[in-house]
């Protein structure tokens, strides 16, 4: 499936999300690799197998390998951290100062620049609304050069992608 598939399968009342992931698709303020990464990551988190095939035929061929195994990766990582430190941040206690004892070294190594793989991870924190982590990547990756603009753009991206996916798994089970 296609990107253009995927926005034909959207009803007409969500035509505002059609036309966001269209426009997004092609969105100037992020280079190629930051682009499809984003669209990947998010695509992963938002948990729609249609969205997760369609967007990971149109933007996966757009990365190297490397970058494609690294934008799923923090797909995976944030999906285990966003729900252990929202858990800390939000109970707060002792919880913070304890050692987290969750192995996460594709953070240090992701195989990619460490921005891209930072930028990324934003995404996914956005999805999964850990607020700790959203401040902490975007400390990250505004000091690594990302200007306010592009991790506006990855947060879109990451707010349409997840949209798209709750509306076709709502369609689906309106249509059961």
């Amino acid at each position: 499936m296609s990107l253009e598939a995927l926005r034909a399968r959207l009803p007409d009342y969500a035509r505002d999300l059609k036309l966001n992931l269209g426009s997004l698709a092609t969105e100037p303020v992020l280079d190629t690799q930051k682009l499809a990464g984003t669209f990947v990551a998010s695509a992963i988190a938002s948990r729609n197998a249609e969205v997760i095939r369609a967007l990971v035929a149109e933007f996966g061929p757009k990365l190297s390998p490397e970058a494609l195994t690294a934008a799923k990766a923090a797909a995976a990582i944030m999906g285990m951290n966003n729900i252990y430190y929202r858990f800390t941040h939000l109970v707060g206690g002792d919880y913070p100062g304890l050692p987290a004892k969750l192995r996460m070294n594709v953070i240090g190594k992701p195989g990619v620049e460490k921005v891209d793989f930072e930028l990324w991870s934003l995404a996914v924190s956005a999805i999964n609304g850990c607020g700790m982590c959203m401040e902490s990547h975007e400390k990250v990756v505004k000091h690594g050069g990302v200007s306010t603009e592009q991790v506006q753009a990855a947060v879109r991206i990451a707010a349409v992608v997840h949209a798209v996916a709750g509306l076709l798994d709502a369609e689906e089970a309106l249509a059961a």
